[in-house]
């Protein structure tokens, strides 16, 4: 059965969008700042068309024709037709991530809310390291602190040492020499 121009339509969208979804994977396999900015631009760039024709492509007030669905194609190196076809995998022919990728991407921001927090601390480190990273030392030195390993039954803590559920003292002890970025008046 030939699926009508609205479906042919939606699947050239979708198909559009697991390119994108593709693109993306492919570009933070290794993760910085550089590659995380500006990525739908790159992608639209490879696609030889305007990042705002790309937005509206992906904001549907745009519909992806015969010559521009081919156009991607070959500039993804898809075979002809693959735009019009659907697929069973949500990022197209890019394989599955493996577990070991998974906790990679975990480092990843995975929304706009995330770069965009990561962008603004990376920013703030690279003006001023030394007191960026006291400051999120400070800001952060509960979470980053793991908890205190627990003594075997029995153990005897060593002399000069805090007991291990004795917080205060840990918390203390890594605060110690990290100053304030605005002393309090």
């Amino acid at each position: 059965m030939h699926a009508g121009p609205r479906d042919v339509a939606q699947i050239r969208l979708d198909n559009a969008l697991a390119l994108f979804e593709e693109f993306v994977h492919n570009t933070v396999k290794h993760p910085d700042a550089a590659t995380l900015r500006g990525l739908e631009r790159r992608f639209a760039e490879r696609l030889q068309i305007q990042p705002s024709y790309w937005s509206q492509i992906k904001g549907r007030s745009r519909q992806i024709g015969e010559r521009l669905a081919r156009q991607f194609e070959q500039l993804c190196h898809k075979p002809v037709g693959w735009m019009d076809q659907l697929h069973d995998t949500a990022m197209g022919s890019a394989p599955a991530p493996s577990p070991r990728d998974d906790d990679a991407l975990r480092t990843v921001p995975q929304d706009d809310d995330e770069r965009f927090i990561v962008s603004l601390v990376l920013s703030y480190y690279r003006r001023h390291p030394q007191r960026a990273r006291t400051r999120l030392l400070d800001l952060l030195g509960e979470v980053l602190t793991p908890p205190p390993a627990k003594p075997a039954p029995g153990a005897a803590v060593p002399a000069g040492k805090p007991a291990p559920d004795d917080t205060t003292e840990l918390w203390r002890r890594s605060q110690a020499g990290v100053a304030p970025l605005k002393r309090k008046r």
